[in-house]
């Protein structure tokens, strides 16, 4: 397995992060966890609605996003069978326990009035659909059992996605990484092969060459922004 045990949050742009809110913790039942100013981001808010202690959907609002039109297709897909631009979110699913918490959660969102489509029976997973504001595609999904990669991995597929039997081994058993030396491991060099976030350029050479430490201590800001009393 990987390092990584699951989706942490998941952050998603809106122009109404009021409306996302109402949607949320009113037709799926996530609670407003957190809604505070993005750390380090001037003028941009943002709301985690949780589905549990680890897992959460978190929504960006600034005045910026207001000004951009979603466009079907490029900015977001029409439905869950429909394409959009590469590296746009094209559906989300969000896990249930079992099947009956899967009807239960179908109900509640028929409830408020939301059209929904499932059950569906996926083999590996059984899944419902339905709509979310701002054009969002939405799943909830549980699974029986662990995928079995023997009958879910199509060798017409795997032809199709350029994959040859050494990479496909690869790929089904990644290799483990190990770090013997005790010590942190440097920031590469910048590799315009690689992939990298969009910045200016020289904020961007900045920070890939500032030593973690003090990055983290440039960056970080842990102290909430209300005072609990104890």
């Amino acid at each position: 397995m990987g390092l990584a045990n699951g989706v942490h949050h998941l952050a998603i742009c809106t122009g109404d992060i009021k409306k996302q809110i109402e949607f949320f913790t009113d037709v799926l039942g996530a609670e407003l966890a957190a809604l505070y100013w993005m750390h380090g981001v001037d003028g941009t808010f943002h709301g985690f609605l949780r589905f549990g202690d680890t897992c959460s959907v978190a929504f960006v609002q600034n005045d910026k996003v207001k000004e951009i039109d979603p466009q079907v297709g490029i900015s977001h897909a029409a439905n869950t069978r429909a394409p959009s631009a590469p590296g746009t979110m094209q559906h989300v699913a969000f896990n249930v326990d079992d099947e009956a918490a899967l009807l239960k959660l179908r109900d509640r969102v028929r409830s408020r009035g939301v059209n929904i489509i499932g059950p569906i029976d996926h083999g590996f997973c059984k899944s419902i659909y339905f709509a979310g504001p701002e054009g969002l595609n939405l799943e909830i999904s549980t699974s029986a059992e662990p995928i079995d990669e023997r009958a879910w991995i199509d060798p017409e597929v795997v032809a199709l996605a350029g994959i040859d039997a050494e990479e496909l081994e690869r790929f089904k058993k990644p290799a483990a990484y190990t770090n013997d030396t005790g010590e942190a491991v440097p920031q590469p060099p910048i590799d315009p092969a690689k992939p990298h976030f969009i910045f200016p350029r020289a904020e961007y050479e900045k920070m890939m060459t500032m030593p973690d430490d003090e990055l983290t201590a440039l960056r970080s800001q842990p102290d909430p922004p209300v005072k609990v009393a104890v």
